[in-house]
């Protein structure tokens, strides 16, 4: 069975860091892109940022760049979310999300294109 297990969410003060994971298990990350999601309370579902099969090519959404960095390691099965200056805006259930694709530099953040989800991770900024 294929599964998405996102870690390491938690409370954290603005201004803080945290570092979140997506571990595959059941499957080889190999030919997947990657995506991470967050829903926010009362407000839409947003595309944080997503990452090609290899790495090569990554993209974030306007309010989190230059704050987020994604990464993967495909030997451990794992992409992370290295998450820096959290605001208290960035509080939400964060999905990680895999597209199983052929392009390589594909990196997309189309929720409805993804075909495999985690159950979330839920990140809190707060003082």
């Amino acid at each position: 069975q294929l599964q998405l297990v996102e870690s390491g969410g938690g409370l954290v003060q603005p201004g803080g860091s945290l570092r979140l994971s997506c571990a595959a298990a059941g499957f080889t990350l190999d030919y997947y892109a990657i995506g991470w999601f967050r829903r926010a309370p009362g407000k839409e579902r947003e595309g944080v940022s997503c990452i090609s099969r290899s790495g090569g090519n990554t993209n974030y959404a306007d309010s989190v760049k230059g704050r987020f960095t994604m990464s993967r390691d495909n030997a451990k099965k794992t992409v992370y979310l290295q998450m820096n200056s959290l605001k208290p805006e960035d509080t939400a259930i964060y999905y990680c999300a895999a597209l199983r694709t052929n392009v390589q530099r594909l990196c997309a953040l189309d929720y409805y294109a993804m075909q495999y989800w985690g159950k979330g991770t839920l990140v809190t900024v707060s003082s």
